[in-house]
């Protein structure tokens, strides 16, 4: 079969480059087609365009770059119709897929399948008229939405386990983790560079004073210019009036948690990475114009929490730093507490085992894979 996959972003493109294994296993004749990144190319899938070019977050991002992803949009359909695929494979990145899953449905061109559902539970949640509307399938990732989707609107969909799990097991798997070091902090500021920009230059002054006890390592990505961390340390580095040892590591965020004593984490998977790896954590999120974005958040936003890890348990494990709250003074006074010895770092560690427990074991790309197989065999 032919398999069109969209991802939008770094998460997503490791996610979907695990599904498309799963899927070639399931499919020795399987094709893969579409938007992403490098791993899902490594994978097998043939790149039209990379998620770098369009990886925008925020209504004031994607109306400064509004003519880009219009034209990778019109980019994509237009792909799709030429190469006419078997099935859509969305994941994530909703803002960009849901417009790509009403046109394919409008012309009736195969069915869209969901991995990574949107997160309606958060806000938006009127847009489950379009999921009813236009999209076949939903493989979920995580254990609350069964709830949400079957339990509150009716609309039936696949928990397969979440992705993460897998992929963290296979990394401990295939090489021997590195031993804690008990004197590295971990900063994990984003994928995209709005996200960067905003909040790496208060993690790093708020990391600032243990740069002499600690080992500071930045998880960056390269698919982002250099600069663009260069300038969050030298912003920080102004503030402070003095150099900052850190140093940045790009694409081995793996490694650097494997032995990481605690983290500085942006709301999104890395949360939940984070928490995977037992490494205590300080969940932080800023935004540009934080005082619009929190009054925002009061009226649209519909779940207590922001980080998976809160979500999942159902209740606070780790704090969050948000908004008007996110100062590196707020930043600094709860890093503090999950620093070893503090009674805050053994109460986080318990509250991973529960979560943990609530994900389920590994083999969501297989689960997910079979699945998708069977029901597109199913339909035609």
């Amino acid at each position: 079969m032919k398999y069109y996959l969209i991802a939008g972003e770094a998460s997503g493109d490791l996610h979907a480059s695990h599904l498309i294994t799963a899927l070639s296993a399931e499919d020795p004749a399987a094709e893969f087609r579409g938007f992403g990144g490098d791993l899902m190319q490594a994978a097998g899938m043939t790149l039209l365009r990379h998620y770098r070019d369009l990886a925008y977050m925020g209504v004031i991002d994607v109306v400064l770059h509004a003519r880009t992803i219009l034209r990778g949009m019109r980019q994509c359909k237009e792909d799709i119709v030429a190469w006419q695929p078997d099935v859509v494979i969305l994941v994530d990145y909703p803002g960009f897929n849901m417009k790509i899953a009403r046109f394919i449905h409008e012309r009736s061109l195969c069915p869209v399948y969901y991995y990574i559902a949107p997160k309606l539970w958060a806000w938006k949640e009127w847009r489950i008229k379009d999921i009813r509307r236009d999209v076949d399938e939903i493989f979920s990732i995580l254990p609350f939405e069964v709830d949400f989707f079957e339990g509150k609107y009716h609309y039936p969909i696949h928990y397969v386990g979440n992705p993460t799990v897998d992929e963290i097991a296979s990394y401990r798997s295939s090489k021997a983790a590195a031993p804690r070091s008990g004197n590295r902090i971990a900063l994990l500021c984003g994928s995209r560079i709005n996200e960067v920009r905003d909040n790496l230059w208060m993690m790093l002054v708020a990391a600032a004073p243990y740069d002499a006890a600690y080992d500071l390592q930045i998880a960056g990505v390269s698919v982002l210019p250099r600069e663009v961390y260069e300038q969050s340390i030298a912003k920080a580095e102004s503030c402070l009036g003095r150099k900052i040892r850190v140093e940045l590591v790009c694409d081995v965020t793996y490694d650097l948690l494997s032995s990481a004593t605690a983290a500085l984490v942006t709301s999104g998977t890395a949360t939940l990475e984070t928490a995977l790896f037992r490494v205590p954590q300080v969940v932080c999120y800023a935004k540009r114009f934080p005082w619009l974005m929190a009054t925002a958040k009061k009226f649209l936003l519909k779940i207590p929490f922001v980080s998976l890890v809160n979500l999942i348990v159902g209740h606070e494990i780790v704090p969050e730093i948000l908004l008007t709250d996110m100062t590196p003074e707020n930043i600094q006074r709860h890093l503090q507490d999950i620093l070893p010895g503090a009674p805050a770092r053994e109460a986080q560690l318990r509250g991973y085992e529960e979560m943990a427990a609530r994900l389920g074991e590994p083999g969501a790309p297989q689960r997910a894979a079979r699945l998708i197989l069977s029901t597109l065999k199913s339909k035609n």
